[in-house]
Parts: structure tokens; C-alpha cells; sequence
């Protein structure tokens, strides 16, 4: 399992932010993490929504952490870009039918076990936060 390349990106344009901790144009954010232009407006645009990056328009435009790196965590970033994560379907997705024979097995034996993971993997994410890095 891989977290996706836009994840991985919205990581990289926070550290970069978090790093420099000044206001800074998409373009030098672009450029110095190595994520195009494009895709770096793109994912600007959610986290500005998200509230983890303010923008500012104008000469001294540009943009920069909504939060003291040591409140965001890699785990806001992730789920920012993602949604919420959960290892399995059936954790996640509201509309989301389980297609095992229920009468014949009874509940999912591994959900339970799904649930689990999923928690520790979003506590170990958490627990890093951009302050650290």
C-alpha cells in the first residue's frame, strides 16, 4: 500500500513551508520542492480550504502555514489530500457493500482487525508533526 503522489506532495509543499516559515509564491514552492506548478496549485488549493495554509493575493501575495508547524501533523496532510484514512473499504465508504456471503459467515471477521490497524496507523501519523521534521 502507497499513500498517493499528491499525498506525498501536500507533504512536501507543508515541510517546505513549515521549513522556511515565511510567506512564499506557488512558483518558489514549486521549484524548491520539486512538484510542478500546476499540481502545487492544485493541492495549495485544498489545504487553503482545509485551513492548514492561508493564501494571500497581491505584490506580497503568496502563501503559508495557517498553524505553528507543531500543531499539523503528517496525518492532517495525508487526510487533507485523501479523506479519511482507513485500510479497508468497508471502514471508509458510506455507500460501501460488503460482498461475502454474511449469512454463511456471519460479521466480517477481519473488520475488526481492519479497525485496529487503521487506528494505529493514523495514531503513528499523528504523532508526527511538522515542527520535528
Amino acid at each position: 500500500m502507497h499513500i498517493t503522489l499528491e499525498s506525498d506532495y501536500a507533504v512536501r509543499i507543508v515541510h517546505c513551508l513549515a521549513r522556511k516559515r515565511e510567506r512564499m509564491d506557488a512558483k518558489r514552492i514549486a521549484e524548491e520542492t520539486g512538484v510542478t506548478l500546476r499540481f502545487s496549485l492544485k493541492i495549495l488549493r485544498k489545504l487553503v480550504t482545509g485551513g492548514l495554509v492561508n493564501s494571500y493575493k497581491g505584490t506580497k501575495g503568496g502563501y503559508e502555514l495557517a498553524r505553528d508547524p507543531g500543531e499539523i501533523s503528517l496525518c492532517d496532510v495525508i487526510e487533507m489530500v485523501e479523506g479519511p484514512y482507513s485500510l479497508a473499504r468497508c471502514l471508509s465508504e458510506t455507500d460501501y457493500h460488503c460482498n461475502r456471503n454474511v449469512e454463511a459467515c456471519g460479521a466480517c471477521k477481519f473488520q475488526q482487525v481492519y479497525a485496529e490497524i487503521s487506528e494505529t496507523v493514523r495514531e503513528k501519523l499523528s504523532a508526527v508533526k511538522f515542527s520535528n521534521t
